[in-house]
């Protein structure tokens, strides 16, 4: 199996390039951080005009995977264009690379469950109507149209992951990233929300298992699947977990303020995946526990 991860330094698309290659896979990396070592199967990505030709002219796959793109609600509210362009114009160029130099590589693009928005019930399923609250849900979406567009029209072979709340060793961003900073900061600290907001938090290793099980079981028909465990968490707990692995007392409360463009409430409805034989491994204790561990080492 040939696979090329796009966006593969960053925090999910370096953990998955050492899932494919532990697995026997030959892997491929591109993105736009220059790589002294590891050359011979990087592509070095032009930042400011990103061309995927080169990409695909010098090597078949077997599978491509977009882990490449902006990942911040509050970034996509202070600038747009750069978020419209990282997650949605790539993705047709991406695409646009595929459809001319080789039309049988099948395509895993990272979506998000902020097309969502608030869902009108839970847990929420592929077929409720998306509603995004924010500029990074509407590109997410709109990424989801062009892999529609491009199997529709051209018959490349598309699928697009709904993903809901990952975490991990490695990631410098969201929410327990947010509080490993405040906890070390020593001081109270107060926390958006009231605690009663919820998340569907899936552990990093369980979501290249699921890459991998989609890369089996989906007909790359356009398909969008949500990606999560299927279980609602209240923030307040989460963060209690989280501060309980801390050998000291952490003062903090919750504000009551809510933050634009943030859904309330998230749970999805996992029965896609689950009929392609998907079983989470990780739960959201020992998860933490791993990735506290991780950042105390």
């Amino acid at each position: 199996m040939k696979v090329i991860v796009i966006g593969s330094k960053g925090f999910i698309g370096q953990h998955l390039c050492k899932y494919f290659q532990e697995r026997g896979a030959e892997v491929w990396g591109a993105d736009v951080v220059v790589d002294y070592v590891n050359t011979e199967r990087y592509f070095l990505i032009d930042s400011s005009n990103s061309d995927f030709g080169s990409v695909f002219k010098q090597q078949e796959y077997d599978l491509c995977v977009n882990c490449s793109g902006a990942a911040s609600v509050p970034a996509s509210l202070k600038n747009p264009i750069r978020d419209y362009y990282l997650n949605t114009v790539n993705v047709f160029k991406l695409l646009e690379a595929i459809r001319n130099e080789q039309r049988n590589c099948r395509f895993i693009n990272l979506s998000s469950a902020a097309v969502y928005g608030n869902p009108v019930s839970l847990p929420v399923s592929e077929a409720a109507v998306p509603d995004p609250l924010s500029p990074y849900g509407i590109h997410k979406l709109q990424s989801e149209q062009i892999c529609r567009e491009f199997y529709e029209f051209h018959k490349i072979p598309t699928c697009s992951l709904r993903i809901f709340s990952v975490y991990g060793p490695g990631q410098q961003k969201q929410l327990f990233w947010d509080l490993l900073q405040k906890a070390n900061s020593g001081q109270a600290f107060s926390l958006f929300g009231t605690g009663m907001e919820s998340r569907d938090f899936i552990f990093v290793t369980d979501l290249f298992r699921v890459i991998e099980l989609v890369y089996e079981h989906s007909d790359f028909n356009a398909d969008v699947i949500n990606v999560a465990n299927g279980e609602e968490i209240f923030i307040k707990d989460a963060v209690s977990v989280f501060f309980s692995l801390f050998n000291k007392e952490i003062s903090y409360t919750f504000s009551g303020d809510s933050r634009k463009g943030d859904p309330v409430n998230w749970k999805a409805d996992i029965s896609k995946l689950r009929s392609f034989g998907y079983q989470p491994s990780v739960d959201i204790t020992s998860g933490l526990e791993t990735y506290y561990n991780y950042y105390k080492k």
